[in-house]
């Protein structure tokens, strides 16, 4: 048999410190459990344990304490956060049929190494799963420890032991009792370190013959002196830290054979603490955690699946009635379509000749108000097919993403869980679940629950007047593409390789020889010894080579240079050149994805590939965007706000210094500059100027005066008082970044003008870094979600009017606060001003936003 047991206040530590802060809709904290069970089941993956155990440590006094009052003194208390986790965990592991052990006046370390003797003795294999390296003591004679790191977890028996720490396990104890302990406070041999204590107990293997033969050992006199002095601490840690293995438990390991538990009452807390993504791997069903908490037996309901063999019969089913469809996309396009008539599924399958037919009458429809899920491919077959998908009215994806920005699964069974919702019965021909069929069928009942709670949030008109259009505006830009300079990209890519081969070689020429400059362990070795230059950081897998180390280390060796241009050359070979080569489609264009529910903020971000990280901070990387090219008789218009976040905070904070400057047309950085400096704007220098605009920007992020004086080279106290001095002059962003912390305390979440939401648990954690953090989304939420908001609203009003318009320019990019258009050669100053003007009056507010504008043959020369 084999028995894995847990050490269950080591692993929900670690779990608890490894996970940021996670929260139900009802406040209950859910982070440490959440990553305590994903942990237990990967654990289970690496032994198939027969049977498992989870021992915790009682809020009590051990025989230890007993022993040594100062025993553990100094520990910080448990978090509140953690703490309101540790019952639930409990009665978690309970309903699924794992027992966990607890006994006053041992600790849990004990508990486990009463396991380990006992398997030993009765033969079986035992695994101890822990984060604490106590453990490695019992880890012999058939016992292995499963050590939990930060990314990874090792398995440690003799063999690994011995190679880590040149010692036998049960050596480890006398280990401990000459270097002692700092986290549970065990003395140990004052002077006595690590390294020392290894040497010794390697070489002379016991505590008891070190003392017996103190005089006549081979050791130095300081540690001979050391060990005399200490002796009587040396053998009260030997006591404190050896694991008891007799502990009064139940031993019967048949006693903790795995079995189902309470499926149902798992399942309910399961779906009570949202922990919906490990419900599969745990074989919990949805249906059993909705019957649970509705308190009422709710039977699945059985539906049907018929195949659409007349196109008119189904358009005239649908009718102008509501239509609730699910789409199957494979490869970005849709392909069956699922329509849910009650308990009724009807599918119109791509392959039909009809379906063309039946998509076009069907979208065309603008009386039938359309409900579906992710609408953007909706949109994309119809304009593939020539024609609009009118009266779209739902999205349950993007209903689900505004409700919950913070999730990362907007699956529709995900959903079922998420709001209750049973999911029918059915079977296809072979006897398996058609999930298409299923997701169909709870569509109506989704959005349903969706809906009166986005109205309750006051987000329907973020739904109805932001997200769906920009659904329709992402499909059209995401069929258009982007025209690409494909020789232009090669010869580049051509370039680079030959300056990255001269790097190369002077990067050896300047060490001595050749090495694999990619490996930060290679790299390490080259610099700090073989070179001699100084280290700046030293991480346990070796020396670091990251950014901010070679950065300092400019003026130390010519070497360091090519290796920061090697890197940053490499990079845009790679990422943009070789990337960008593989996206290019056949039509010469490069069509990037659109994700409109990725980011908390509100933000679009772009992938497959990722349009919006194009360089642009190096002239280098910036060249890329030569190849960026406008199609024949096109040119390309580029727009972007002008600090459009600094506007909105003059908005939102309603500083009368910041809006009259901003409506008054003047620069923000140098009239910012004036008054921290107190000198007229015409003497303001650029340096002067740039430090201001660190100040400005920083102060959207949070700042503070030790990042900023890093930031723009100066001391910690100039900094500061450039804050202070920032801060007096715009008052009201002094009151603001007060008032919307207080705001996004009381309320839970911090909110944007148009009412999106970021739920932020963090303001209530006990943590100082964490609340420290939640509170600077706090501040940052409102002013870089707004900005978000306004760029997709200028989207929605500048497809508008260039179709209004009947124009030929479309929309083909956004990145960040900048829109991209392609137009004819002679509707290129039209389209300039019509984007400018949509996106300068995209929505109103105290400040006035600005919008610069170019056109140009390239990306390049257009921005």
């Amino acid at each position: 048999m084999t028995l894995l047991v847990l050490d269950g206040n080591s692993i929900i530590n670690r779990a608890f410190y490894g996970i940021k802060l996670l929260t139900t809709k009802q406040g209950d904290y859910t982070n440490a459990i959440y990553g305590f069970l994903n942990m237990m089941l990967k654990f289970e993956d690496m032994c198939k344990p027969d049977a498992v155990a989870v021992a915790f440590d009682m809020h009590a006094p051990t025989f230890r304490h007993k022993m040594y009052d100062e025993y553990k003194a100094g520990r910080h208390a448990m978090p509140d956060e953690l703490r309101s986790q540790m019952p639930v965990l409990k009665n978690i592991l309970h309903l699924l049929g794992i027992k966990t052990i607890e006994c006053e006046g041992w600790e849990a370390d004990d508990i486990l190494g009463t396991f380990a003797r006992v398997c030993r003795e009765n033969g079986d294999a035992c695994y101890i799963a822990t984060g604490d390296r106590d453990s490695l003591q019992l880890a012999h004679d058939g016992v292995k420890v499963l050590l939990a790191k930060t990314k990874s977890t090792d398995v440690m028996d003799e063999r690994a032991i011995l190679d880590e720490y040149g010692v036998e396990p049960h050596d480890l104890i006398q280990v401990k009792a000459l270097q002692g302990d700092s986290s549970d406070n065990i003395p140990g041999v004052q002077g006595i370190g690590p390294k020392t204590a290894l040497d010794l107990i390697s070489r002379f293997k016991t505590v008891d013959y070190i003392y017996e033969n103190i005089d006549t050992i081979d050791i130095k006199d300081g540690v001979r002196n050391k060990l005399k002095n200490n002796k009587d601490n040396a053998y009260l840690s030997l006591k404190l830290g050896e694991i008891v293995t007799d502990a009064p438990i139940n031993t019967d390991i048949n006693e903790y054979r795995l079995n189902d538990g309470d499926k149902k009452g798992a399942s309910a807390e399961f779906a009570r603490l949202e922990l919906y993504s490990l419900m599969d791997r745990f074989n919990l069903n949805a249906n059993d955690a909705i019957t649970v908490v509705a308190e009422e037996e709710i039977p699945a309901r059985e539906i049907e699946r018929l195949t659409c063999v007349d196109a008119d019969y189904l358009l005239e089913k649908i009718g102008d009635n509501d239509a609730y469809f699910y789409p199957e996309i494979i490869d970005n396009c849709i392909t069956d379509i699922y329509f849910a008539f009650g308990d009724q599924i009807i599918v119109m399958p791509c392959e039909t000749p009809e379906f063309k037919y039946f998509v076009r009458n069907f979208f065309e429809n603008e009386k039938c108000r359309k409900y579906t899920y992710n609408s953007k491919y909706s949109h994309r077959l119809a304009k593939e097919l020539g024609v609009e998908c009118k009266n779209i009215c739902g999205d349950l994806m993007l209903s689900a993403y505004l409700l919950k920005p913070s999730d990362s699964n907007y699956s529709i069974d995900h959903l079922c869980l998420e709001y209750g919702v049973p999911v029918p019965e059915y079977k296809n021909s072979l006897g398996s679940t058609d999930e298409r069929v299923v997701n169909a069928a709870v569509l109506k009942p989704l959005f349903e629950k969706t809906q009166v709670l986005l109205e309750e949030a006051n987000q329907t008109d973020l739904l109805n007047n932001i997200e769906l259009p920009l659904a329709r505006v992402l499909a059209k830009m995401e069929i258009e593409g982007f025209a690409v300079d494909k020789k232009g990209i090669e010869d580049f890519g051509k370039k680079l390789g030959t300056r990255i081969d001269e790097l190369t070689e002077m990067i050896y020429d300047l060490v001595g020889y050749e090495f694999n400059i990619n490996s930060p362990k290679q790299l390490g070795v080259a610099l700090f010894e073989d070179l001699g230059l100084p280290c700046k950081k030293k991480t346990k897998s070796g020396y670091s080579t990251n950014a901010e180390v070679l950065e300092g280390l400019r003026s130390e060796s010519p070497v360091i240079d090519c290796i920061l241009e090697y890197r940053s050359l490499t990079k845009l070979k790679s990422t943009y050149c070789e990337g960008l080569l593989k996206a290019i489609a056949d039509d010469g264009r490069i069509h990037t994805s659109f994700n409109q529910v990725e980011t908390r903020t509100g933000r679009i971000s772009s992938l497959e590939p990722n349009l919006q990280n194009i360089p642009i901070r190096t002239e280098l990387g910036r060249e890329m965007r030569k190849f960026f090219i406008a199609g024949d008789g096109n040119m390309l218009v580029d727009a972007d706000y002008s600090q459009i976040e600094l506007r909105v905070l003059a908005d939102l904070a309603d500083d009368k210094n910041m809006i009259e400057a901003f409506n008054n047309g003047k620069d923000i950085h140098t009239s910012t500059a004036a008054q921290v400096f107190n000198m007229p704007e015409e003497f303001v220098t650029k340096q002067m100027r740039s430090s201001a605009k660190a100040v400005n920007f920083g102060i959207v992020y949070g700042i503070g005066a030790f990042s900023l004086a890093k930031d723009i080279g100066v001391s910690r106290k100039t900094a500061q008082e450039y804050i202070d001095s920032y801060l007096a002059t715009y008052s009201g962003v002094d009151r603001y970044m007060t008032h919307v912390i207080e705001l996004a305390k009381e309320k839970g979440y911090s909110e944007t003008l148009f009412n999106r939401r970021r739920y932020l648990p963090e303001l209530n954690a006990s943590n100082h870094m964490v609340k420290a953090a939640g509170e600077r989304i706090a501040r940052n939420m409102p002013i870089q979600g707004t900005a978000a908001d306004i760029i997709k609203i200028a989207m929605v009003k500048v497809d508008r009017r260039l179709t209004e318009e009947n124009m030929k320019s479309r929309l083909i990019l956004q990145v960040h606060d900048e829109l991209i258009v392609e137009a004819p050669t002679d509707e290129a100053q039209k389209a300039l001003q019509i984007v400018t003007e949509e996106m300068e009056n995209a929505c109103k507010m105290k400040v006035k936003l600005r919008a610069d504008g170019n056109i140009g043959k390239d990306w390049y020369s257009a921005h």
